[in-house]
């Protein structure tokens, strides 16, 4: 009986799993799950234990071990998203934005919305002018110090806070000074819904920038807001789409395409590079997530999203819940006691310490206070500090994609839009979300210890051990047919050898001679000036453009100087 009782208990234990998330003030919310629970209910007893309501502007993000963020689906399992082993730790952000965040339903819903921008803020996400983050900072304080009390903040009180990733003397004073005369008498809640409305109107509000190449190889920042798609490089915001433009979000390894329609007649295709395929992957499911839930006007509008124009190939993903429209139809019907909000005040922060009471920062960049930043940022170095803009290539009624003219160039700069005095450089913005030392550790002492990283690396390795031992029956059974077979036996072997050869030979010519097809309709293609419908939009794509001046060129110029070479022998001789 108690064998029993053990090996139930044992199996019980294994059915269940330790999730830890982290929330948006810092604090941990810890609970045990069943191993085949969905997103769904772990984001419902987070929302249960916050008493939130307004919860389709939140969700859960998390890191894998190769410290790719991901954010968590609420319709598949838990244990299968995730690539490391239990415990996992994640955290709770805000996904979607909200358009107008200071006229969100309820006051809980507003205060984590400020929690997350004041999170942004000190990361260097949310970037505004000097003016702007004065008032900002200032909106903080007051929230969550009250009035000014000159027994309690002595001079240069402020300096003792830390509201951005680097701030000089004269803004600490700015912002004392804002403190001392404006906000007398502001009431926490009324200096945060202030806060929401004055970082609503910024260039960068509800910007979540993924690092990316141009096809310059210019680095630049892409982002997906409440109102549109934005790309950031330098201190400007170089391009804008609002989101009915965009017409189609499409990737392919590490290139990441951006289809547009800004006017009637004119079509726009972006495209950028990102580190790698699985960064791509990530942004673009963030792009069809932010399109739908912005863009659509309900739910039952939404449909699987491929990422490839052919539908055997490429990943598919389907949005899954409420657009803005319904969320906001939703809120207005809520009829509730407002719950008790316990504000976070003064306590340490160890992701965003920007109340917390240490020395002033310097002019210069801070330092990384976590060894796997630093690695990370690493890769990820060469990907800021640009005022280059991003090449846009226009489409009008069927025509090649061409350098645009100095017209069009200075069209487009006067939209940029310059969104600080300093270049958009997110310090800690393009860094996972923190993840448990106990799991890091995890992780990489199964890449020491030459562990398999995943399920389907052990399948394959498995897989290929009896492989290797097939092979050898294989060998053992053909070398004892080999000594007792007779003459009969042995032309029979050579006749199925023959035939195995002129299959191949056939195989081998079919092959050439669709290449040469291939060949034949390349050239057709590039060098033709056929108006037919289906080659004008197969030059068109990107992928053609890519292929056409990054292969197809540089090889005819190099059989172009092979056989000047071979004519000038000739002439010679």
């Amino acid at each position: 009986m108690l064998s029993r009782f053990m090996s139930g208990s044992v199996r019980n234990l294994e059915r269940e799993y330790n999730c830890t998330v982290r929330l948006l003030d810092d604090t941990e919310y810890t609970c045990t799950i069943q191993r085949d629970a969905k997103g769904q209910y772990l984001f419902d007893l987070i929302c249960h234990h916050l008493n939130l309501l307004e919860k389709d502007y939140f969700g859960i993000r998390y890191v894998d071990p190769d410290k790719q963020r991901h954010w968590l689906e609420f319709t598949k399992s838990i244990a299968k998203q995730m690539k490391s082993q239990p415990p996992f730790t994640m955290c709770l952000r805000v996904k979607f934005y909200p358009p107008d965040p200071a006229a969100l339903k309820e006051e809980i819903t507003r205060y984590l919305v400020f929690l997350q921008l004041k999170r942004d803020l000190y990361h260097g996400r949310l970037l505004c002018k000097t003016s702007d983050a004065a008032m900002l900072a200032a909106y903080i304080l007051q929230a969550e110090i009250g009035d000014y009390d000159p027994g309690k903040h002595p001079e240069g009180y402020s300096s003792k806070f830390q509201f951005f990733p680097k701030h000089s003397e004269k803004l600490e004073r700015r912002i004392a000074d804002i403190h001392k005369t404006e906000l007398i008498g502001q009431k926490p809640e009324t200096s945060e819904r202030n806060f929401l409305q004055k970082a609503q109107m910024l260039e960068t509000y509800g910007v979540d920038p993924h690092p990316c190449k141009d096809v310059s190889g210019n680095p630049a920042f892409l982002a997906f807001t409440p109102f549109g798609f934005v790309v950031l490089q330098g201190n400007k915001r170089v391009h804008f789409l609002k989101w009915n433009e965009v017409t189609k979000l499409k990737f392919e390894g590490k290139t990441f395409h951006i289809y547009a329609n800004q006017k009637e007649d004119k079509k726009i295709i972006l495209t950028y590079f990102a580190p790698t395929p699985e960064a791509c992957k990530h942004l673009w499911k963030c792009g069809v997530e932010n399109q739908a839930f912005y863009k659509l006007e309900k739910s039952s509008q939404v449909r699987t999203v491929s990422s490839s124009n052919l539908f055997f190939k490429g990943s598919r993903f389907r949005y899954s819940g409420r657009v803005a429209k319904e969320v906001m139809e939703q809120s207005a019907k809520i009829k509730r006691e407002p719950p008790e909000i316990h504000r976070a005040g003064l306590v340490p922060s160890r992701s965003c310490p920007s109340i917390t009471h240490g020395p002033r920062l310097s002019s210069v960049p801070r330092t990384r206070r976590r060894a796997v930043h630093i690695s990370i940022m690493e890769g990820l170095e060469s990907l800021r500090d640009s005022a280059h803009s991003t090449p846009v290539r226009s489409v009008s009624h069927g025509e090649s994609f061409i350098p645009r003219s100095r017209s069009q160039v200075a069209d487009t700069s006067e939209g940029m839009a310059v969104i600080s005095d300093e270049a958009y450089s997110p310090s800690d913005s393009v860094l996972p979300t923190p993840v448990a030392e106990h799991s890091m550790e995890l992780a990489v002492s199964r890449q020491i210890n030459g562990a398999p990283c995943s399920i389907e690396e052990e399948k394959e390795l498995e897989a290929g051990t009896p492989m290797h031992g097939e092979r050898g029956d294989y060998g053992a059974d053909s070398r004892s047919a080999q000594e007792g077979a007779g003459g009969d036996s042995a032309l029979s072997e050579v006749e199925q050898v023959n035939k195995f050869v002129l299959s191949v030979l056939r195989l081998l010519l079919v092959t050439i001679g669709l290449l040469f097809v291939l060949l034949l309709l390349l050239i057709i293609l590039t060098e033709s000036d056929l108006d037919i419908a289906f080659l004008t939009d197969i030059r068109q794509t990107p992928e053609f453009e890519q292929f056409h001046y990054e292969y197809f060129c540089p090889l005819r110029r190099w059989f172009a100087c092979k056989l000047r070479w071979v004519g000038e022998l000739l002439i010679n001789k």
